[in-house]
């Protein structure tokens, strides 16, 4: 099909539904001499969702005007962004996520021999790659690259130098997958300017920049991995599509955010052509429709209810996800999923009401998730008895913030003042502040404990070398965002403590999940099969 275009129908391909075209001229130059070469990239962090058929749609326009398609899989972005994808689930989730893209773009006709699937860390931590992204960090200010992530990297009150790395890395890949253009979202445009900046700087030529608009979830925000209301998965079953469908934001002729309206915009439409609406007889009965605003229309002025957009949208999307179902039926991706996604079930990495990409909600979410904790490292910079109580110790704690956390702690009978002067500790800093004998205390100082006579207590021991504020996660819920307080009322953290134990490995635990920090495991001494409180 693609021999038979000219270059202004296969611009036309290309450019469809896109919210914005960086360098347009240079893609006209480009397709008068030959075919485009595209990339796509996707962070292996979270799991991808349906939302994702709108960029796989796309690099299906890109196939049928013959461009030379690749697909990154960024596992080096994903453990630069705040850590999203822990080092040793790196390799796993690159696997899931080319079962999972490959499947999705079987499940929409497109042929994969015309596609190049690329790992980041195939090239990017080669010699050449690495001497560019000094070269580059020298050139590039603090600020440019920290407004450059500003809407793709997680952004958190203490920022990690990682964060600052990635949009670099983002523009380099440009060169180094030797492209003529970068496909994304809309919301990654800031990074593509920077490219556009620098990379001409270190002797590359300057590529142009394809935008998706941004497709609001079912929520009316953004869809995201980090929002379980927001999104379907591409394993939810026929009955959680029914559900989360039955519950998204559609309001009768209300086309702004509407993420039922913009699923059939920018992914049934791409790729049928036309969109069928299924109603009962006495309502007018079915009707195909062949082009989009002719539906818009028609939802706006609340010819097509939304009970009956949304059960049309439930047969297509279905029909989509069958095959992605019935491919990961089998014992080895069952093994995978589960494996690049620990206790994936048993959490929504986010509270509802969050804002897209934004992680957890406040305190008011009663999904008793770990990472609502925000547990860090920090380092004991003085202690001292309590003035007024013999059983106390008074702390001063760094734990990453402009001035040290009183802390006070009963740890008097158990723990030498020398062994706690600047030794490196956890802390629990989002319990509410509470007066002990007349001082309050900012936080808490994690222990393990065996009861017994006598009672045995060791602080627990991040890995050597952490840094006071480094953030602590559970294994397989580090997508979460904190909470900014626990509300005392809810009861969180008493609920959620009676699952910290450590393993008979010495390894801090919740669920038989590991707690880390991106260096490794949390561990104590000697104390085997004790709580954590």
């Amino acid at each position: 099909m693609a021999d038979q275009l000219s270059p202004d129908e296969k611009l036309n391909l290309i450019t469809r539904n896109l919210q914005e075209v960086l360098g347009e001229e240079k893609v006209k130059q480009v397709l008068q001499e030959r075919e485009l070469k595209v990339y796509w990239g996707t962070a292996t962090t979270g799991k991808p969702h349906v939302a994702y058929f709108v960029p796989m749609s796309k690099i299906a326009d890109f196939l049928k005007a013959g461009c030379e398609v690749t697909i990154l899989f960024a596992d080096l972005h994903a453990y630069l962004d705040n850590m999203k994808a822990p080092w040793e689930l790196l390799e796993l989730r690159v696997k899931y996520y080319e079962q999972v893209i490959k499947a999705m773009l079987e499940s929409i006709g497109v042929p994969l021999d015309k596609l190049k699937f690329v790992k980041g860390t195939d090239y990017q931590l080669s010699r050449e790659y690495t001497l560019d992204v000094y070269r580059l960090s020298s050139m590039v200010t603090e600020h440019d690259a920290k407004k450059a992530g500003a809407e793709v990297v997680k952004q958190v009150e203490h920022p990690l130098l990682s964060g600052l790395l990635y949009p670099g890395l983002q523009a380099l890949d440009e060169e180094y997958l030797k492209v003529d253009a970068q496909f994304g979202g809309v919301d990654q445009r800031k990074i593509f300017t920077l490219a556009e900046k620098y990379l001409p700087s270190l002797g590359y030529a300057k590529r142009a920049h394809l935008m998706n608009p941004m497709v609001p979830g079912l929520t009316g925000a953004k869809m995201s991995s980090s929002e379980e209301e927001s999104k379907i998965d591409l394993l939810d079953t026929k009955e959680d599509v029914k559900k989360k469908l039955k519950k998204a934001f559609c309001e009768p002729g209300n086309i702004q955010n509407n993420g039922v309206l913009s699923f059939v915009k920018y992914v049934l439409f791409p790729l049928r052509g036309e969109f069928c609406v299924k109603r009962d007889p006495k309502w007018g009965g079915d009707k195909i429709y062949t082009v989009f605003e002719e539906v818009e229309k028609e939802f706006a002025e609340e010819t097509i209810h939304p009970g009956d957009l949304k059960a049309s949208v439930e047969v297509a999307l279905n029909q989509l996800l069958e095959p992605i179902r019935k491919k990961f039926e089998s014992p080895e991706l069952r093994k995978l999923t589960n494996s690049a996604y620990p206790s994936a079930s048993k959490t929504k990495a986010a509270g509802k009401g969050a804002k897209a990409g934004g992680g957890g909600a406040g305190g008011d979410n009663d999904e008793l998730a770990p990472s609502r904790l925000d547990i860090r490292v920090g380092k004991i910079v003085s202690v001292e008895k309590h003035p007024d109580a013999d059983s106390l110790y008074l702390e001063k704690i760094d734990v990453g913030e402009a001035e040290p956390r009183t802390v006070v702690s009963g740890l008097v009978a158990y723990i030498s003042q020398e062994d706690l002067q600047d030794r490196i500790v956890l802390v629990l800093c989002n319990l509410k502040p509470q007066k002990m004998r007349g001082i309050e205390s900012q936080a808490m100082l994690l222990c393990a404990s065996i009861e017994g006579e006598p009672r045995r207590v060791e602080p627990l021991d991040p890995p050597e070398g952490s840094s006071p504020g480094e953030q602590v996660f559970v294994e397989g819920y580090e997508n979460g965002k904190p909470d900014d307080k626990l509300n005392p009322k809810k009861k969180v953290w008493e609920k959620l403590q009676v699952d910290l134990k450590i393993s008979d490995e010495c390894v801090a635990q919740w669920k038989d999940n590991q707690l880390m920090t991106k260096l490794g495991q949390i561990t104590c001494k000697t104390l085997k099969g004790g709580n954590i409180s």
